[in-house]
């Protein structure tokens, strides 16, 4: 099940699973004032993303963002990778459902290691702040980068993808 909450909490939650050590020695870079990490994050441009190779296997995308309306988002899941999606600047809205209660909208797709889903008017929302995160597993169905209120606002998160294996 999804993990929620502030770095802290949520590395107290994860820290037994492989890969999370380097996901969240990352992430104390990130919020390390002044760190290269945290410079290169800030500099990235809207609409932008980049992709930081972090070793065994993990790695980062780095984005910049408008948030959006809930009408334009939607539910994904992965199979190869694990999601530990942390705000830096901004706030977003973020949905989570439990996989067996979607509907596919299209079937897995391998290079992108994507499935999306139908609507889920039941999902849970959670409010995500800068310096929280939320980790997403193969079981839990999200869809993140959704205002939190009109008109939206830039959001830089950084999203570390973990081998599920």
């Amino acid at each position: 099940m999804a993990l929620y909450g502030t770095l802290h909490t949520v590395r107290g939650q994860a820290a037994q699973r492989k890969g999370f050590d380097t996901a969240f020695a990352y992430a104390d870079e990130l919020m390390r004032a002044g760190s290269p990490v945290q410079a290169r994050v800030r500099a990235i441009a809207p609409g932008s993303r980049q992709r930081t190779e972090l070793g065994g296997g993990v790695f980062v995308s780095e984005e910049c963002y408008a948030s959006k309306a809930r009408a334009d988002g939607f539910f994904e899941s992965h199979r190869k990778y694990i999601d530990v999606q942390i705000v830096f600047e901004g706030e977003e809205l973020m949905e989570v459902a439990d996989i067996g209660t979607m509907k596919v909208r299209a079937a897995y797709d391998e290079t992108r290691d994507l499935i999306t889903y139908e609507d889920n008017p039941d999902a849970s929302a959670l409010r995500v702040f800068p310096g929280q995160a939320a980790v997403f597993f193969p079981a839990d169905v999200h869809m993140p980068t959704l205002r939190v209120r009109e008109p939206g606002g830039i959001v830089r998160k950084c999203v570390i993808k973990i081998p599920v294996a």
